[in-house]
């Protein structure tokens, strides 16, 4: 999607909205798939309601993209542009055991700043790419630790309302994998109240939680993380291992050698590669075991 009018050009500048024209969007994902578009670097985040209010009036079809750590793109030209928060320094502020965070923040960077201010819990996220945004639609978790556990409030923009709007984290439902918040809502900032720890105990679980990541990842490859959620009392990465799918393919998107719920992009993989590859091991899976695997990696639909 492309914006060519000058006046909307204009517009945008004057709500300090950075506009880059023409961008390959796998180069904003972790996985390095993804068309092009237009995109829309917002560097206030007071300017939401007025900007998304702008491209509805323009007929401008948008979408929200955080870190790209944990999301596949389709190929080609999107049909939207790309609504990204763009801040030079990301904000973590410390207040006793209270952390306010810019939602733009990157996530481990987060967990190591509260970690220096000798406040833990959180080393087990140590690992998880992406923002802290991310983070909080998801309900990232890793090694029994998930972000929801410490929210006690969250700014978000919210679409339904078409306003900027602060929930307290007992108003939002964290569960496995997935979080009450609205598709389309952008999570602006976040307050999160840690344990004291020290830091040299801190640090230790930090290793060891990179320690076991290093063991069983593919982390020096182009992924998503996992891509199914594991099914109740089941483990989708064992099922793929047992069914021998470790290394199989198609097109350059491959199941990591190393971790089997780990799909890697083995050299200029497609959308259509990787969308193939999780239909074929899905299906596979379903055959077996007579489970239905979820996706865990956000798929946006071009249509």
């Amino acid at each position: 999607m492309r914006i060519s009018d000058p006046q909307l050009i204009g517009a945008l500048a004057a709500l300090g909205v950075e506009h880059k024209a023409g961008v390959s969007l796998a180069e904003k994902t972790s996985l390095e798939i993804g068309g092009t578009s237009d995109l829309l670097l917002v560097r206030r985040h007071e300017s939401l309601p007025d900007l998304i209010r702008l491209l509805k009036q323009a007929g401008v079809p948008h979408r929200f993209l955080g870190g790209g750590s944990n999301v596949l793109l389709p190929d080609g030209e999107l049909p939207w542009v790309i609504l990204q928060l763009a801040r030079q320094d990301p904000e973590v502020r410390i207040e006793g055991n209270l952390a306010f965070v810019d939602c733009a923040a990157d996530l481990g960077r987060t967990v190591t700043t509260c970690a220096k201010h000798d406040l833990g819990g959180m080393e087990g996220l140590i690992g998880v790419p992406g923002t802290v945004g991310g983070a909080l639609r998801m309900n990232a978790g890793a090694y029994g630790t998930q972000i929801g556990s410490f929210v006690r409030e969250v700014q978000i923009y919210r679409a339904a309302t078409g306003r900027i709007e602060t929930l307290r984290g007992s108003e939002i439902n964290f569960e496995y994998r997935h979080t009450s918040f609205a598709p389309d809502d952008i999570m602006l900032a976040v307050r999160l109240e840690l344990s004291s720890k020290p830091y040299r105990e801190i640090l230790q679980g930090i290793r060891i939680c990179n320690e076991k990541r290093r063991a069983s990842q593919p982390l020096n490859q182009k992924s998503a993380g996992c891509i199914f959620k594991n099914p109740p009392g089941g483990s989708a990465g064992r099922m793929i291992d047992e069914l021998g799918l470790k290394g199989h393919a198609a097109g350059d998107a491959r199941v990591s050698d190393r971790h089997a719920n780990f799909f890697v992009n083995a050299g200029h993989a497609t959308s259509a590669d990787m969308l193939a590859l999780i239909a074929d091991v899905r299906q596979r899976v379903r055959e077996r075991y007579g489970v239905e695997l979820e996706e865990e990696v956000i798929v946006w639909k071009d249509s």
